[in-house]
């Protein structure tokens, strides 16, 4: 991971198209190598990128999505969310999304770098309950009980795995973060 750089997304309107290619890119490629990152195949790099200009882009402007990127030679190869819009109870809490590694840099301590730099900004916006869900039995699953996440349960026949030939259950995890860095 010596190559790699971790940053906080902060779209300028000078570089928000070529973000926004790299980061469809990264999705588009995650999820024709059998990512269950809640898209299924038919899937274009267009439909990718609508995904991080509608969905992700107005909650960044808003403030209420943190995207973390990890870029290597200038490239967007990671990437994780930490979304913060939860209900007026729940100001303690933010859920993670999207955890995505371009399949070509896996195995590099990318995904535990993403993940760190997460935690910390949650901790500094104030938030000590991480919640995520990850497809049980997959690759995602033991990074994130590596990384102190807890797993409360598994719901059966959550969604369609990538190329819906089948349903898959998800785990539901969460952390409690200290106020001090781990």
């Amino acid at each position: 991971m010596n190559d790699c750089i971790i940053q906080r997304w902060n779209p300028a309107a000078a570089s928000v198209d070529a973000d926004l290619d790299g980061l469809g890119g990264l999705l588009h490629a995650c999820v024709h190598e059998g990512g269950s990152v809640s898209f299924v195949l038919p899937f274009s790099r267009e439909a990718a990128k609508a995904f991080w200009r509608h969905d992700v882009l107005p909650g960044v402007d808003a403030g209420t999505r943190c995207v973390l990127l990890a870029r290597s030679n200038g490239e967007i190869v990671g990437t994780v969310q930490l979304d913060m819009a939860t209900p007026p109870n729940q100001p303690h809490r933010a859920e993670v999304r999207k955890l995505l590694v371009h399949p070509e840099v896996r195995r590099r301590g990318i995904a535990c770098a993403l993940m760190r730099a997460l935690e910390d900004h949650a901790r500094a916006a104030g938030r000590t309950l991480l919640t995520l869900d990850t497809v049980t039995g997959g690759n995602a699953e033991p990074l994130y009980l590596s990384m102190g996440y807890v797993a409360v349960g598994s719901l059966p026949g959550y969604a369609l795995n990538f190329d819906s030939s089948k349903l898959e259950a998800t785990t539901i995890m969460y952390k409690q973060l200290s106020s001090k860095a781990s």
